[in-house]
């Protein structure tokens, strides 16, 4: 069975070799999930996405594939907003990442966003996605008082995703320049354990089954449209 899956900054030094029954691809943008389908696709992970620049991956498109009885699971980034989006449809979503947007702790789409380097760099993160800007900082309470993690948190989540990195978190709380260096070197990244555990979960097999649907895809011009440009 063929299957693919969109990753990116949230796979970034990974070994992903293990990983024999997965086809990797760059973050997906609008179409790739399409082209997925088209290229044969059973099982479609979707853990990273293009945005921004580019139009981001549809949700007509992740209906598309579930109506053809191609199996769509998702995680970490933007795997995780569009599961939750397309939970009700037969989308799968995994982690805890997926599950904070699905029961409302989560809201925003940029809270697991992040810049990157191109694929030339093997999209590296090159800023922290508050998740796991919160997450580091949650587990250093024996290392700091609760006074320094609030004015930290707090500090994440001022900065813009694209310029969110330790060293701006600790100027803008304030903090001693070496704050950053600790708190680097106990990052924590809950988006790439997630990713992971969408991978180990696809190499193995074990969530990929056919899921009941109770809807009938209906497609559009706009959708038509995308299709034959990614035909071309």
């Amino acid at each position: 069975m063929k299957t693919i899956v969109f990753a990116g900054p949230s796979v970034f030094g990974v070994d992903l070799g293990a990983f024999t029954n997965v086809e990797f691809r760059p973050p997906a943008a609008s179409g790739d999930l399409l082209g997925a389908v088209r290229d044969g696709a059973k099982a479609i992970g979707l853990i990273d996405g293009l945005y921004g620049d580019c139009a981001a991956v549809w949700h007509k498109e992740i209906l598309y594939a579930l109506s053809n009885g191609v199996f769509v699971a998702g995680a970490a980034s933007m795997g995780a907003l569009r599961a939750t989006e397309c939970e009700a449809f037969g989308m799968i979503g995994l982690g805890e990442i997926f599950r904070e947007y699905r029961d409302g702790i989560r809201s925003s789409d940029a809270d697991v966003a992040v810049s990157h380097a191109p694929a030339e760099l093997e999209y590296r993160p090159l800023t922290i996605a508050l998740v796991d800007a919160e997450a580091t900082i949650k587990a250093m309470e024996g290392v700091f008082d609760e006074d320094q993690r609030v004015r930290l948190s707090a500090a994440a989540r001022r900065r813009h995703f694209s310029a969110r990195t330790w060293r701006s978190i600790v100027a803008d709380a304030g903090l001693d320049p070496n704050v950053a260096k600790v708190l680097a070197a106990a990052a924590i990244s809950v988006k790439q354990a997630d990713a992971l555990y969408l991978l180990a979960a696809l190499q193995c097999g074990e969530i990929v089954r056919e899921q009941p649907r109770h809807w009938t895809y209906q497609t559009t011009l706009f959708f038509e449209n995308m299709a034959a440009r990614q035909r071309r």
